[in-house]
């Protein structure tokens, strides 16, 4: 993996406003390589966490005793880090400053019996995870990548990240009505892909394939989280390369952008009066409820655990929690050229315009008046221009980790993002600048 590229901190005072910046495509090609690399939530922690190594960082084992010494550390829980930087003379009520994503996509995820087959063709049982757009998965040549539990106890990640799994769809001789009446899929009858040929189908099979690739002796893998991708690249698009087509967007996007504000913000730590923290969750797109998830204890646990290592007592641990912000980062919906009426009609967040503040009043995002000045700053001191966005009236409105990580830990929290087309689906769409865009706006929240 190649070595982050990271926003630069401004050289003027914290408090002054930077000119509007020019684009540097370093930034979204190296988002390119980290999408690519990160299949699953597990992939995407470890390359996150070799990257904070590079800037200095260490991993803390929670079983562990901690200390209270200046410096960069993180924690790693499954498919979820928390990673964090202590600067020099920090309090013990030094508050925090959060950027909060997830790491996990909707897709198709492995049985515990995966192996089956009918008519002659060899398959491989899937569940479905989360809210995918179940079409996007057909016809899409598809690898596999995740953790495999071993009988000692440990785990090891295997990526097969070349076409082995096929999803068809029927042929429109077999359904003539597909395009009038519109595509239906059963999840159970019509999501099973293929990957072979063969009467024969005996369990283990697919594991025995993975152990291989894994290099893992053969009946040493006991357990395993799996899930299919699609091997298609990412890559730019359009005549200008202005936009970026690529997988799990949604939210790895925020993941990376989070990952290099903070390594930015901890290179220019002097004078920091707050303690810059990245909370990268695992199960949001099935509601957060895990102990790798935002509505878990990891993020409060290791947020306490911290005060504590300094020496803290439960009124600085009170004090720090009430002087913390968090801003929640995660994809949001770009004005669709095809479908302009489902979005409110007075916001229209396009692509390449800047990062989104997205707003509900029933509390789907958990963005207020004061949250967006905290935004708004760390825009004006980046140079960075940023968007609202709110639901059309008539139509439901998501929510994503921000209204969990306030009403579970009383921090103020703001949720924003990038905009995108074609969110959850295999492949999603984003604009080539803003990327670039969040990961600055990022840095000058932790930096500022």
């Amino acid at each position: 993996m190649s070595e982050p590229a990271r926003p630069s901190p401004a050289a003027a005072p914290r408090s002054a406003a930077r000119a509007p910046l020019a684009f540097d495509r370093g930034h979204t090609d190296d988002l390119v390589a980290f999408l690519a690399a990160s299949p699953t939530p597990y992939h995407a922690v470890a390359n996150a966490a070799e990257r904070l190594e590079k800037a200095g960082f260490r991993q803390v084992v929670e079983t562990d005793a901690w200390d209270g010494t200046a410096g960069g550390r993180y924690v790693l829980r499954g498919g979820a880090i928390i990673a964090w930087y202590v600067p020099e003379g920090a309090a013990p009520h030094t508050p925090f400053r959060i950027v909060g994503a997830h790491t996990d996509s909707p897709n198709l995820r492995v049985k515990p019996r995966p192996d089956s087959g009918t008519q002659g063709w060899r398959q491989v049982a899937v569940e479905i995870y989360g809210g995918p757009l179940l079409n996007s998965w057909l016809d899409r040549d598809l690898g596999l990548a995740g953790r495999l539990s071993l009988r000692d106890g440990s785990t090891r990640l295997v990526n097969v990240d070349r076409p082995l799994l096929r999803v068809p769809q029927l042929a429109i001789h077999l359904d003539r009505s597909v395009n009038a009446d519109g595509l239906k899929l059963d999840k159970q009858r019509h999501m099973q892909p293929v990957w072979g040929l063969g009467e024969d189908v005996r369990d283990g099979d697919l594991i025995a394939f993975l152990e291989e690739t894994a290099g893992v002796p053969s009946g040493e893998v006991t357990g395993w989280d799996l899930m299919v991708h699609s091997v298609e690249p990412p890559a730019y698009l359009g005549r200008d390369k202005e936009l970026l087509a690529g997988p799990r967007m949604d939210n790895l996007l925020s993941v990376h952008a989070g990952t290099a504000a903070l390594t930015a913000a901890a290179a220019a730590g002097t004078g920091l009066s707050h303690i810059p923290v990245l909370a990268a969750f695992d199960h949001e797109e099935n509601g957060s409820q895990s102990d790798t998830g935002a509505d878990g204890p990891l993020l409060g646990g290791v947020l306490e655990r911290s005060v504590f290592a300094r020496g803290g007592s439960y009124e600085d641990r009170a004090r720090a929690f009430a002087g913390t912000v968090c801003l929640s980062s995660d994809t949001g919906h770009a004005v669709h050229p095809n479908y302009a009426e489902r979005h409110d009609p007075t916001h229209h967040p396009r692509v390449d315009g800047g990062p989104i503040l997205k707003v509900n009043v029933n509390n789907r995002y958990a963005t207020d008046g004061s949250g967006r000045s905290v935004f708004a700053a760390a825009c004006e001191r980046a140079g960075v221009p940023f968007q609202s966005f709110v639901s059309n009236n008539s139509m439901p409105c998501g929510t994503t980790i921000g209204p969990i990580t306030a009403a579970r830990h009383g921090i103020r929290t703001v949720d924003i993002g990038v905009a995108i087309l074609s969110m959850h689906s295999a492949r999603e769409l984003c604009g080539a600048r803003d990327p670039f865009l969040l990961a600055n706006a990022l840095t000058a929240f932790l930096d500022g």
